[in-house]
């Protein structure tokens, strides 16, 4: 008896799971966002060197109990599973060598790299989505006139629920310096080859 194939532009009445979908054989990337398969965004070559070295930074850095992942996806919940370009994530009590998705709960940081096919996301969408899942920390990484990335650093505020800029330097020009999960410094002008 042959598995009859599954048709992933028409969705359960309830959506989709994370557990539908795991192991389709699209040709593509996605997300999961509320129960509907998202194709993720085309990226160029700024978008991919930026995320690689904050990722590397971020990785350089890190302290127990903390683990650094790009591109990992981040179970909100079984409809919505995310994959932020990097995260810092507490890793005591996860299973490495079952785990597929990081837990919402685990996440510290989650870092997005603003690209052209993903600017509203990047901007509007994920950061609301990540402040309501209540992620601490999050990046918003842009593009700067000389080319440069330019970090944008929000905390979650407890009062409103909403992501605020951090406190003290929440815009990062030329270098980020932050301790927010943990002691981070990059050179962001060397990021880009000139």
């Amino acid at each position: 008896m042959t598995a009859e194939p599954i048709d992933w532009t028409s969705p359960p009445s309830g959506g989709w799971t994370y557990d539908q979908v795991k192991d389709l054989d699209l040709p593509f990337e996605f997300e999961l966002v509320d129960g509907a398969i998202v194709v993720r965004g085309m990226t160029n070559q700024w978008h991919d060197t930026v995320r690689d070295e904050l990722y590397f930074a971020l990785r350089s850095a890190r302290r127990d109990p903390y683990e650094v992942n790009a591109e990992r996806c981040v179970l909100v919940d079984p409809y919505t599973v995310p994959k932020p370009d990097a995260i810092v994530f507490d890793r005591t009590g996860l299973d490495f060598f079952t785990m597929e998705c990081v837990p919402v709960a685990a996440v510290v940081l989650a870092v997005e790299v603003v690209s052209h096919g993903s600017r509203s996301d990047d901007r509007f969408r994920k950061p609301g989505m990540y402040a309501e899942a209540g992620i601490p920390y999050f990046w918003r990484v842009e593009r700067g006139e000389d080319g440069s990335p330019v970090v944008y650093e929000f905390h979650l505020d407890a009062e409103t629920g909403v992501y605020a800029p951090a406190p003290g330097t929440a815009v990062h020009h030329g270098t980020l310096s932050t301790s927010l999960p943990y002691p981070v410094e990059v050179d962001l002008t060397r990021i880009v080859p000139r």
